[in-house]
């Protein structure tokens, strides 16, 4: 079903009245072109006119209808220059042929030239409309144009009214809200707030409001906002430099082969292995490159108790009843109207004692709280959580009065804000066509200078998960992928659901057939399959839910390599984005989106293979960088510190809005990580079972259970213990391997270089272009490739959960503390950091000492 097939439509904008008018009037919410400015040559008009083209044909522009031409009527073209006496005037008779024969070619002339124009006009269309597809930044994520602290009332048409939907259990629903009351509320508690004459005054309509310019103003003031724009730029002038020291690296290879009469086999394997590791990272880099620092989405909310009605939905499998518990107080918690969403528990661990507890807090606390846990039956496959929200969306429309408007989903662990749902829905209220609206779902902070950090101009730290250990050493908080890389597609129309705080419009997911099956990642399937049904999603980039990250080594392995398993199986059901129905819709910002996400998974193999070829070379006697003269290797230099001091300034600027240290970080996770998303892939996708194939199955993050408790220091597993799991049952011995197999590859290469140059000169140049050759890749992967095994050495401590949280006596809903939501920066960030600046200064040395080399 196309969009505009679908029963809603976009709400009017209604327009101040004229005099005489006793109800207010409206206008198109948006025209490309106004009604008085519309001629009959207008592409409205020959849509709307079934006789236009005839017409036209006639006359040209302008022309009356066919029925109404002189020529139907008998009537005569004059001339002056013809007899007065027409009857025996044979030479006048001639005069009007001729005239009537020029008028006959002005008209082809002209029919020609009235055909040319809508020919031109059709094709100008075409082009717009394709430029739209393939820029989308004309979606602004405000369609109704709204300005800072002003109210809008929306019309409620197409949603369920008040009295049709009771999500209370216990009580009765009140009586239906007024829009006026609302809008006279929101101006008694602000003088700023102001309404445009002439909307709307139903007292059943939505109240919008708007109360700033961006939704995420708080991480990212106007200041930092203007510095991020460079990032384009800069990343511009990255590639490019690297790009010059690339060719020159293939040029000067191809030169020294030829000086030295061989084929440099190991050279060429490490530039064609670097080549496949560039690509995911070239793509990432340039599909939305002239998108960074435009997003302009607003800051959105829905006032008063008139609201849409919402299902919440809860999933869990096996986590602890306290920690579900505490998400689903909170969420019957959140500034909504009780009666107007249902919050539902859905336990596909089936726990007696979850379901007593929720089934209390319903009796005493919070009557719009249900419990459900679907039956399993043995041989018949229930498709992990999917099928658990599937089933939820069936269960819904036998609760009383049915189906709620909006689906709404949360992890067992996160606990949304109070402001949750107000935050989401107007975004799919002013837009009738959006389908999901989506929060981030990870956010870490640095205690670092304001140019460093993602702290909001007045300070406040913005951290989404509240168990996250001092220094992040498992790099838990994917930062970079929620805060630079969401608004980028947000800002490129191809928001994807980030897992847990998403709404969604139930209508559009039915369309799709509801959450799709087959794929570990339900969530980014989903999403995607919006946008090829010809729907919109929208990345709202506010703190609006906290939750935990694994505990341990183990079960954060297992989460991450099952959401690789995830990507990769929705990347085979929608074709990798490319082809087939269920991308259809796609605009080409979207279908090159789900590609490069997809395909980066398997890039992981290059990766670790990138990080092997370095060692190979050096154990195989060969040169990283063959050149056939010193004028060669200066200019390698060179190039090497201009592409290393740009790329150096621009990860400063693009790191800005989810902190320079946590981009580090990531960036040094991505290479050890990388092993098991390789195996992973491998295993899952590539060797048959007899050859130690598996297939992937779901297992849910909170169900696993920490067994080395490496995180409490009091409970923790001795060394020995710690170091078995990890380096054996984490297959973190490949690591190990990875580490010596490195120190003896640069040894016995160093060894080799004093072994074959006896002069001062050539010793150096022969120890630059092998082992010491900058930025020092070798060390950056081997240290990369340590964390985890010193992870086993000296894990971080993290206080119990119930510590980190400030609870209510009362009713027992908790939030996270102010200081649990606050990350630090310890040692290990600081080292590694100490590292890469030394680097930097190594490599600005050779630079000064290649001029007198």
């Amino acid at each position: 079903m196309a969009p505009k097939d679908r029963a809603q439509s976009l709400p009017a904008l209604p327009e101040a009245n004229t005099p005489g008018d006793s109800e207010p009037t409206t206008a198109p919410l948006s025209r490309t072109t106004s009604e008085e400015d519309e001629g009959p040559l207008s592409p409205r008009y020959e849509k709307e006119d079934p006789n236009y083209s005839e017409r036209a044909s006639e006359g040209g522009s302008g022309v009356p209808p066919a029925g109404n031409h002189p020529h139907r009527h008998g009537i005569q073209w004059h001339s002056s220059f013809v007899n007065k006496d027409r009857a025996g005037s044979t030479a006048g008779l001639a005069d009007r042929r001729a005239s009537v024969a020029v008028g006959h070619a002005g008209r082809r002339r002209s029919t020609v030239v009235v055909r040319s124009q809508a020919i031109a006009r059709r094709a100008s269309a075409a082009v717009v409309s394709a430029a739209h597809s393939i820029d989308p930044l004309r979606v602004t994520g405000n369609p109704l144009g709204l300005e800072i602290d002003e109210i809008r009332p929306v019309t409620a048409e197409g949603y369920t009214p008040w009295d049709g939907f009771n999500a209370r259990r216990f009580s009765q629903a009140p009586h239906r809200p007024s829009a006026s009351a609302t809008v006279a509320s929101a101006r008694r508690m602000s003088s700023a707030v102001f309404v445009r004459p002439g909307m709307s005054e139903k007292e059943d309509d939505y109240i919008i409001t708007r109360i700033a310019k961006h939704d995420d103003i708080e991480r990212m003031p106007e200041w930092k906002r203007w510095v991020y724009r460079l990032s384009g730029p800069l990343s511009l002038c990255s590639i490019g430099g690297y790009f010059i020291y690339f060719v020159l690296r293939i040029l000067y290879t191809i030169s020294a082969e030829h000086a030295a009469g061989q084929t440099f086999w190991m050279a060429w394997a490490f530039i064609v292995v670097e080549i496949f590791v560039i690509i995911p990272n070239l793509l990432h880099r340039m599909w939305g490159l002239h998108a960074l620092g435009n997003r302009q989405r607003p800051k959105l909310r829905i006032l008063g108790d008139n609201v849409p009605s919402v299902d919440v939905i809860i999933t869990c499998c096996g986590e602890d009843d306290d920690l579900v518990l505490d998400t689903a107080k909170a969420a019957c918690n959140v500034d909504y109207p009780l009666a107007r969403f249902r919050v539902i528990i859905c336990d596909d661990g089936n726990s007696a004692g979850l379901r007593e507890k929720a089934e209390r807090t319903a009796r005493e606390l919070f009557d719009n709280l249900y419990y459900r846990s679907r039956p399993k039956y043995p041989g018949v496959p229930h498709h992990f959580k999917a099928g658990n929200l599937n089933y939820a969306l069936e269960e819904t429309k036998r609760l009383p009065g049915g189906a709620a408007n909006f689906f709404a989903a949360l992890d067992a662990d996160m606990i949304p804000e109070r402001d949750w749902l107000r935050a989401l829905i107007p975004h799919m209220i002013i837009d009738s066509n959006c389908s999901m609206t989506c929060p981030p779902q990870v956010s870490p902070a640095d205690v670092f200078p304001p140019l460093l950090s993602p702290i909001s101009s007045n300070g406040v730290f913005l951290k989404l998960f509240y168990n996250v250990p001092k220094d992040d050493p498992l790099a838990q908080t994917l930062d970079t992928f929620v805060h630079i890389s969401e608004p980028v597609k947000d800002a490129m129309g191809v928001a994807w659901c980030t897992g847990s705080g998403y709404v969604v419009r139930r209508k559009a997911l039915e369309d799709i057939g509801g959450f799709p099956i087959g794929s570990l990642a339900e969530d980014v399937c989903c999403s995607s399959m919006l946008l090829g049904g010809g729907w919109t999603t929208a990345f709202v980039h506010e703190p609006l839910q906290y939750g935990t990250v694994p505990d341990s080594l183990t079960s954060h392995l297992k989460q991450r390599t099952r959401w690789t398993i995830g990507t990769v199986q929705t990347a085979f059901k929608l074709r990798f984005s490319v082809s087939g129905p269920l991308v259809k819709h796609m605009t080409f910002p979207q279908r090159l989106c789900g590609f490069v996400y997809t395909i980066s998974s398997f890039f992981t193999v290059f990766l670790v293979l990138s990080m092997l070829t370095s060692p190979v070379v050096l154990l195989a006697r060969g040169n990283l960088v063959p050149f056939s003269n010193y004028t060669q290797l200066k200019w390698l230099i060179r190039a090497l510190f201009g592409s290393l001091v740009i790329n150096r300034l621009n990860e400063v600027v693009s790191y800005l809005p989810c902190g320079y240290m946590t981009g580090r970080r990531d960036e040094r996770a991505s290479m050890w990580m990388a092993v098991f998303h390789a195996i992973a892939i491998i295993r899952t996708f590539v060797l048959p079972k007899w050859l130690g194939g598996k297939v992937a199955v779901f297992t849910s993050s909170g169900s696993q259970k920490a067994e080395l408790n490496e995180r409490d220091p009091k409970l923790r597993a001795p060394l020995w213990r710690r170091l078995k799991v990890t380096l054996w049952d984490c297959n973190c011995y490949l690591h190990l391997s990875y580490i010596i197999f490195v120190l003896v590859a640069v040894i016995l290469a160093t060894i080799w270089n004093f072994h074959d140059n006896h002069t001062t000169r050539s010793l150096l140049i022969s120890l630059l272009t092998h082992a010491g050759w900058p930025p020092l890749i070798w060390v950056s992967c081997a240290l990369s490739c340590w964390l985890p095994i010193g992870y086993a050495f000296y894990p971080p401590d993290c206080p119990d959960r119930e510590d980190l949280l400030e609870r209510d006596p009362k009713t027992g809903v908790a939030y996270p503390k102010k200081e649990a939501t606050e990350i630090k920066s310890g040692w290990m960030s600081i080292a590694h950091e100490a590292w890469y600046t030394l680097v930097t200064l190594y490599t600005t040395g050779v630079f000064i000492v290649s001029f007198w080399i």
